[in-house]
């Protein structure tokens, strides 16, 4: 602890055996400083706000809606201080009358876009704040530019989400009507051009993609009607299989002739045996013989003597009509089939005539495709600018107009004033301390102690005449006046500094 008094002492010592020469030094950089700061120009910033209502149902239901808006919005954020924007600032600003050149233009729309920010202060509010701080103008006229830059600004934001999209809207209708008179010119001649090749080639109307369409489907209604006729065919087996098992008449008991007793035989020995008799039975193997006599009866008999059996009438009358879906699924199938082989022979014929018609068919239904697609954006993009000309989707609101700046936002004169006053005394301090530093004298007799390693007995205080000490106060009330003339020139900076602020209110 005492070695840090005992440097803090030898220190103060130093400066002070030296401090008119840290006195000098401090009047010099305070006033190269004061000087620098003083031509420093002012920059004044004029702010605005405006707000920007994105709430529209029927913009909305057409889908010009809200999401559509916000990127709108983001877009002209992004491109309002574009080169061709700020151009438009300079030209109806004052910026604008000393540039004569488009090099100077270029130069002055990259300033200007350091100097003007957008910033968006949540989802529709955005603040506009231009800066202006130039040499050759006053606070005055550095204050009024900032406000003029930013009124335009405003202007050109209206301009770019309201005008130039409507004049945007106007121009893009007018290109897709004559976009569309070129292409409804184009599709009438490829519509007679197809109309003229379908009617001396009928058969490959359409071009190949129909013809396959046609061949295809010809093809799925030949495996139906194949699966049908099949179908009818096994259905036509089945009667004739009942047809054979199916007697033309029905013989009874009382119908007379041979058949009718063989059938009456036939029932007795049937009721024989189901009474338990055996084939040894007399009963039975008489009635069997008397049946063997009416078979050679029957087998030698003219005719039959029964009654007409209805279901073999009904079972005839179902296979004629099992007949005739057999026949006409066949000429069915055979139809289709000579059509398939009359496309396929009409392919193979005439390759290149196919390729015809399939490039007619493609270049018809491209240029009826890109027709639609127009039409459809063209009816589209007019209800939309209808919306946006009788009842706009954007509303727009300056919250704050563009404000006239009264203080200065750079530089702060006042901290820059005071931080080249500090500047200075620590320059003039350490300037001071280091010629002590650099020359071999000691400020305590401690200092001589330590350097040289030997006991110092003792000190002699300075002793001065009646003269030395009077020539001594009158140095010392001219420092002080110094000194004091030091901090009075930075009260009248700083009084002048706050009497120019008032004059640019």
């Amino acid at each position: 602890m005492n070695t840090i008094i005992e440097e803090v002492r030898s220190a103060l010592w130093t400066v002070w055996n030296r401090r008119w020469q840290a006195l000098a030094v401090a009047w010099g950089v305070c006033l190269l400083g004061w000087l620098v700061v003083a031509l420093i120009p002012n920059a004044y910033d004029s702010k605005t706000r405006i707000f920007v209502q994105l709430d529209d149902a029927l913009a909305q239901q057409i889908g010009i809606g809200s999401s559509t808006r916000e990127k709108d919005i983001l877009r002209v954020q992004q491109t309002l201080t574009s080169a061709v924007n700020l151009e438009k600032v300079i030209r109806s600003t004052r910026i604008g009358d000393d540039i004569t050149t488009p090099a100077q233009m270029e130069r002055a729309v990259q300033a200007l876009a350091k100097k003007i920010v957008v910033v968006a202060q949540g989802e529709n509010l955005f603040e506009i704040t231009a800066t202006s701080g130039r040499s050759d103008l006053s606070d005055a006229e550095n204050a009024q530019l900032a406000q003029d830059i930013a009124n335009r600004m405003i202007d050109i934001f209206r301009e770019s989400n309201l005008g130039e999209s409507r004049g945007e809207m106007r121009d893009t209708i007018t290109f897709l009507d004559q976009q569309l008179a070129e292409r409804s010119r184009q599709l009438e001649e490829a519509e007679q051009k197809r109309l003229a090749f379908e009617s001396e080639h009928p058969d490959l109307a359409g071009g190949t993609e129909a013809i396959s369409a046609k061949i295809n489907a010809n093809r799925d209604d030949l495996r139906a009607v194949q699966a049908d006729l099949a179908a009818a065919k096994s259905a036509l087996a089945a009667i004739d299989g009942q047809l054979a098992s199916t007697p033309r008449t029905l013989v009874t008991a009382d119908g007379g002739g041979p058949k009718a007793a063989l059938a009456q035989a036939q029932s007795n020995l049937a009721a024989l045996q189901a009474r338990g008799l055996t084939d040894s039975h007399p009963d039975v193997v008489a009635v069997k013989k008397q049946i063997a006599a009416l078979r050679i009866q029957t087998q030698g008999a003219g005719g039959d003597y029964g009654t007409p059996n209805p279901a073999y009438t009904s079972l005839q009358g179902l296979r004629i009509d099992r007949q005739a879906t057999v026949e006409a699924l066949s000429s069915r199938a055979a139809a289709i089939q000579s059509e398939l082989a009359n496309f396929a022979a009409s392919q193979a014929k005439e390759p290149t005539v196919a390729a015809e018609a399939q490039r007619i068919s493609r270049d018809y239904d491209v240029l009826r495709q890109q027709y639609d697609k127009l039409l459809q954006d063209r009816e589209e993009l007019r209800l939309r600018g209808q919306v946006e000309t009788e009842r706009s989707a954007i509303k727009f609101e300056v919250i704050d107009p563009p404000s006239t700046p009264r203080v200065p936002s750079w530089p702060n004169r006042p901290i820059l004033l005071f931080a080249v006053l500090f500047l200075g005394l620590c320059a003039g301090g350490g300037t001071a301390y280091l010629l002590g530093r650099m020359r071999s004298s000691f400020a305590t007799a401690g200092r001589l102690e330590e350097t040289f390693q030997l006991p110092v007995v003792g000190t002699i205080s300075l002793a001065l005449t009646d003269a030395a000490r009077a020539l001594h106060k009158l140095r010392m009330r001219r420092f002080t006046a110094a000194s004091a003339g030091l901090g009075v020139l930075f009260l009248v900076l700083l009084i002048a500094e706050f009497v120019q602020r008032g004059t640019v209110a």
